[in-house]
């Protein structure tokens, strides 16, 4: 609740001072007429959980891009083609951008995102390695990227349609999703022509 006088409002909750501007002289006619004790202090508190909320989105979409990257980067070792190991090199490089702009958003929310990738990665470039060693070759390589890349382009449609999410974290996500739809094309288009030979 908020007890106001001629020159000031004071929050009942935590005791803010607000100065009577016209912008204020709203906010608290508004918070007057609340049923609820509505005080500056709650406003503050959901924007901070809104913040969190996306924080946890933007960690999630970081673990995945970093197992991405970690994904070409591995793959690049294990095709025998030398197209293949230089795509999937530049493909890791691009993913990394991604990475870093979305752990600066992270930051800027005041984030602590991570730094690595998740046990679900590591399992998933065993499971190529296993692959490759019963003599699927380059083919069950990119087999396992179009998967990942499948997963990767959910997760990223599943937060883009998030609405709880501001809209310059919205905007780092679009931007990062670029070198996913990227990826996510190239790898299809690999998957389909191998398919065909």
């Amino acid at each position: 609740m908020v007890r106001s006088t001629d020159d000031n409002a004071t929050c009942s909750t935590c005791g803010t001072k607000m100065d009577n501007g016209k912008l204020r002289s709203i906010i608290r006619r508004l918070i007057e007429q609340s049923p609820l004790p509505i005080g500056c202090c709650l406003i503050e508190k959901e924007t901070k959980m809104s913040s969190n909320h996306a924080i946890s989105k933007l960690d999630d979409l970081i673990t995945t891009l970093i197992d991405s990257v970690k994904g070409y980067e591995h793959s690049a070792d294990k095709v025998t083609s030398t197209e293949y190991q230089i795509l999937f090199r530049d493909l890791a490089g691009e993913r990394t951008k991604a990475v870093d702009l979305l752990q600066a958003r992270s930051r800027a929310l005041g984030g602590k995102p991570n730094e690595f990738g998740s046990t679900a990665g590591t399992v998933h470039r065993r499971l190529e390695d296993i692959f490759v060693a019963l003599g699927g070759g380059d083919k069950a390589v990119i087999q396992a990227i179009d998967r990942g890349e499948d997963y990767l382009r959910e997760e990223f449609e599943r937060v883009l349609k998030d609405e709880a999410i501001d809209a310059e974290t919205q905007a780092a996500v679009r931007h990062a999703h670029e070198s996913v739809a990227h990826g996510h094309m190239v790898v299809t288009g690999l998957k389909d022509q191998l398919a065909t030979a």
